[in-house]
C-alpha cells in the first residue's frame, strides 16, 4: 500500500501559469476591460484616501469635467488612426469659444455657426497641408495652431470694446444638470461618441481611416483618393474641437485666449492610453473615452492629495507615460 502525499493546498505552477496567460490573452483581446479596471482602481484610491468622496454627485461632476476633454480626444482619435496628430485642437477650441462669446449680439445660433466655421477653416488648412502639400502632420498642425492663436490675439485687440458673454443655452450645456444629476453636456457627448464609434466600425469612411493608417501606399495603389479622406478627416477633427470649445466655455462662463491650452497634451494622452496607435491603423474611440475619464479622475486624485502644482505636473506626466507604456506592452 503506497503512502499518500499530503496536499499543500497550492495549485500546480503550470495551472497558475496557464491562468495568468489566459488572463493576459483576455485583456489583450478586450483592452477596454483593462482600462475600466484601471479606472476602478483610481476611483477606489480616491475613496480610500478620503472616504465619502465617491458619491453620485462626484461621479456626475467627474463626467461633466471629462466631457470637453473627451470631445477633443474624439477629433484627435480620427487623425491618429491615419498616423497623424493634431496639435491645433486647443487653439481651435479656444478660438471657437472666443468667437462665440464676442458675436452673441448677432444671435446665439449665428454665433455658434461662426465658431464652427472657424473650425472648418483651420481643419481645411490642416488637411490641405497634410494631404496635398505632404507636410508632416505634427509640423502642419503646430503651425496652424500658432497662427490661430495669433489671429485670436489680433481679433481680441479689435474687440476690446465689445461685451463678451456666453449664450444661456451654451452655459446650460456646459454646466447644467438634468434634475441636478445628469450633466447636460453628456446629451451632446454620448450621441457624438455613438456616432463616431458607429462610423469607425460600420462605415466605409471609417474603414478607410484604418486602411490609410495601416498602409497609405497600398491605399494609393488600389486607387483610393487618400488626399480626400485626409482633408475631410482634418476638417472633422477641427469641427469637433470647436464643439469641445463651446462645451468648455459653457462650463467656465468666460472665454480667454488660454482657455483650452491645458487640454492639448491630455487630448493626445487620452487617445494613446485608450489604445490608439500613434502610427495609425489600430484603436478606436471607445478606449479614448475611458482614457479621458481616467485622466480626469487622476487629476482629481492628485488634487485630493494636495500635491503642489509643479509636482502634480511631474507625477501626471510620469503616470501617463507608465500607463501608455503598459498599455502598449499589453496590446503589442
Amino acid at each position: 500500500m503506497s503512502a499518500r502525499i499530503p496536499s499543500t493546498g497550492r495549485r500546480p505552477p503550470s495551472v497558475l501559469g496557464k491562468r495568468s496567460r489566459d488572463l493576459l490573452v483576455f485583456l489583450r483581446d478586450h483592452t477596454i476591460v483593462a482600462l475600466v479596471l484601471l479606472l476602478c482602481i483610481f476611483v477606489f484610491g480616491i475613496e480610500l484616501i478620503r472616504p465619502g468622496t465617491v458619491t453620485p454627485t462626484w461621479l456626475s461632476n467627474s463626467l461633466q469635467f471629462a466631457a470637453p476633454l473627451g470631445i477633443l480626444a474624439a477629433g484627435q482619435t480620427l487623425v491618429m488612426l491615419t498616423g497623424g496628430i493634431d496639435l491645433s485642437v486647443a487653439s481651435v477650441a479656444t478660438g471657437a469659444a472666443y468667437l462665440l462669446t464676442t458675436n452673441v449680439s448677432l444671435g446665439g445660433f449665428a454665433a455658434v455657426l461662426i465658431a464652427l466655421a472657424f473650425g472648418v477653416i483651420v481643419g481645411a488648412l490642416n488637411g490641405i497641408g497634410v494631404a496635398l502639400l505632404q507636410v508632416q502632420p505634427l509640423v502642419m498642425t503646430l503651425g496652424t495652431g500658432l497662427m490661430s492663436g495669433g489671429v485670436m490675439i489680433v481679433y481680441s485687440q479689435k474687440m476690446l470694446a465689445s461685451q463678451a458673454r456666453v449664450p444661456g443655452f451654451i452655459q446650460a450645456l456646459g454646466s447644467g444638470k438634468l434634475w441636478g444629476v445628469a450633466p447636460l453636456d453628456l446629451f451632446l457627448w454620448v450621441p457624438l461618441a455613438a456616432l463616431l464609434i458607429f462610423g469607425l466600425s460600420r462605415t466605409g469612411f471609417g474603414r478607410l481611416l484604418y486602411a490609410i493608417g495601416d498602409n497609405r501606399l497600398a491605399c494609393h495603389l488600389t486607387g483610393i483618393r487618400v488626399w480626400r479622406i485626409l482633408l475631410v478627416n482634418y476638417i472633422l477633427c477641427s469641427v469637433v474641437a470647436a464643439v469641445g470649445g463651446l462645451v468648455l466655455v459653457g462650463s467656465t462662463n468666460a472665454a480667454d485666449l488660454g482657455l483650452a491650452d491645458v487640454y492639448l497634451l491630455p487630448s493626445v494622452a487620452a487617445v494613446i492610453i485608450g489604445g490608439t496607435s500613434i502610427f495609425g491603423g489600430r484603436g478606436g474611440y471607445g478606449g479614448s473615452i475611458v482614457g479621458a475619464v481616467i485622466l480626469t479622475v487622476l487629476t482629481s486624485l492628485l488634487t485630493l492629495l494636495d500635491v503642489p502644482e509643479p509636482i502634480k505636473q511631474i507625477l501626471y506626466g510620469a503616470i501617463i507615460l507608465v500607463l501608455a507604456a503598459a498599455y502598449a506592452r499589453l496590446t503589442g
